[in-house]
């Protein structure tokens, strides 16, 4: 009897660890089943919308091969935006498209819906998008809706983005796509240099005048334009007369009061090129040298002495190294010994100044005061001095001779009025900038000028739009209205060569 209930129990033993163990067997493979992991996962699987491209798709492919084993699931999209968006965990910026047309176009803005078109390929479209790597000085950047992109950075553009969206994104996914996209860098106010050039300031004459009768207050002549000029990074004007006591309503000399007009719009940049600032004698001219020194303005194209008068302007700003030059060719001025004045053309050195500053990879500018167009001699519009070949001398020979040395653009800063614009080679060449300040205002031509507002990213010109201002009777220079701009730089660009 004994035995047969030790047995008994040794049998319950095994049949209790048996159940036992099948049960827990069971149980494991049970919550495997259920939860889908172990012998039952499901491995993760990608998901390429069709919002993609098949460009990206590929890009992607490269990222989830078949050696990647996700846990959950993953679903990539993308999405187009007017402005943009605030990024979410999984979004990635990876291209900012811009609408352009010709370089030449007298258009300026895009409709939101032309934009969407645009940004799809349409074929009949007269206007393009282009990625902002692509973006150059060659060709115009558009608004959108008002909105221009240079100015704003979070509209006047389609925004791309790709979306990915996982249950273990932070854990799966990132790790694997941020290199892709993380990296990428794109303009924004703090890494785009903006640099307005302007034409002729000559604070002189009839403004010595205008200047009494505001009670000496020199900052009423810039009142309505100091805000757009001082909001760029380097503001330039090419100032023609110095300041002295001796300024009076016949010389073309400043009254001291006048240095309160340049700072009212925030002068960086003064050009000496010109053929004035003798007129009151050497003195005024060193002193108003002085007090431009003084107020940390930097001078170019003009000195105390041939040698100064000669040196380079190198601006470094924002990743971008340009290297203005400014010479005086045949207007007078020039200073050729130990006395100050303007900076006397040579041939020689400036190819030399143009090759070395190349060599730096830098921007090159020219400026030059060249032979005046005189065409003042009626009250109505007279379009003689908007072609390049109107002034004496062959100024399109000359100005294109430049950018054959090398240069990247070349600016005329002596016509007091504007003058016509191209492309040439691999530069631009404005012929003339006309009267920014002066008491011109008998003749429609010479009341006008246009301000160059260049953009530059990493040493890259993107774009210089070409904005015109007038100033009347009253001698406050504004920017011109939108219609008779429009106008206006047609006239221009139809008398190019």
């Amino acid at each position: 009897m004994n035995r047969r209930g030790g047995g008994s129990k040794i049998k319950f033993v095994i049949i209790s660890f048996v159940v036992f163990v099948l049960v827990a067997v069971g149980a494991f493979f049970g919550v495997q089943f259920f939860t889908k992991t172990g012998i039952f996962r499901i491995p993760g699987v990608v998901y390429y919308d069709e919002s993609l491209t098949e460009d990206e798709i590929a890009l992607l492919e490269t990222v989830f091969t078949e050696e990647v084993d996700l846990d959950k699931d993953v679903t990539i999209s993308a999405a187009d935006y007017l402005e943009l968006p605030e990024l979410a965990e999984g979004e990635f910026l990876t291209s900012i498209a811009v609408p352009v047309a010709d370089y030449y176009s007298d258009e300026t803005d895009v409709a939101v819906d032309e934009a969407y078109m645009l940004f799809n390929n349409c074929e009949d479209c007269y206007y393009r998008m282009v990625d902002i790597d692509k973006l150059d000085f060659k060709s115009k950047l558009l608004s959108i809706n008002g909105h221009y992109y240079l100015d704003e950075f979070d509209k006047g553009a389609v925004y791309h983005i790709i979306k990915f969206e996982s249950e273990k994104y932070s854990e799966e996914i990132s790790a694997l796509v941020s290199s892709l996209y993380s990296n990428k860098t794109w303009p924004t106010k703090d890494s785009v240099l903006t640099f307005a050039q302007t034409g002729v300031t000559a604070l002189s004459r009839g403004m010595n005048v205008k200047l009494r009768e505001t009670g000496g207050d020199a900052t009423y002549f810039a009142a309505n334009i100091k805000d757009y000029l001082s909001a760029f990074d380097i503001t330039h004007t090419s100032n023609e007369s110095s300041f002295t006591d001796w300024a009076t309503d016949r010389n073309i000399c400043s009254s001291p009061s006048f240095i309160d007009t340049l700072t009212a719009i925030g002068l960086d940049v003064v050009e000496l090129t010109g053929n004035h600032n003798q007129d009151c004698g050497d003195d005024a001219a060193s002193s108003t040298i002085d007090t431009y020194n003084n107020l940390g303005i930097k001078i170019v194209g003009g000195g105390k002495n041939a040698s100064d008068a000669a040196m380079p302007l190198n601006l470094a700003e924002k990743g971008t190294n340009i290297t203005m030059l400014a010479f005086n060719e045949s207007t007078g001025g020039a200073t050729l010994d130990s006395t100050p004045g303007a900076n006397q053309y040579y041939e020689e050195t400036a190819a030399a100044q143009i090759s070395e500053a190349k060599a730096r990879g830098d921007f090159v500018i020219v400026d030059i005061q060249y032979y005046e167009c005189s065409a003042y001699a009626s009250e109505y519009e007279d379009p003689t001095c908007d072609y390049a070949w109107s002034s004496a001398g062959d100024q399109q020979g000359f100005f294109r001779h430049l950018i054959d040395l090398g240069a990247d653009m070349v600016v005329g800063t002596s016509a007091h009025q504007p003058q016509t614009y191209e492309l040439y080679g691999n530069g631009v060449i404005y012929y003339g900038l006309g009267n920014l300040f002066f008491d011109q205002i008998w003749w429609p031509g010479t009341t006008r000028s246009l301000i160059l507002a260049h953009y530059f990213y990493n040493g890259k010109l993107l774009q210089t739009k070409v904005v015109p201002t007038v100033y009347g009777d009253e001698m406050q220079t504004r920017l011109l209205d939108e219609e008779t701009s429009k106008w206006f730089l047609n006239r221009l660009k139809s008398e190019r060569p």
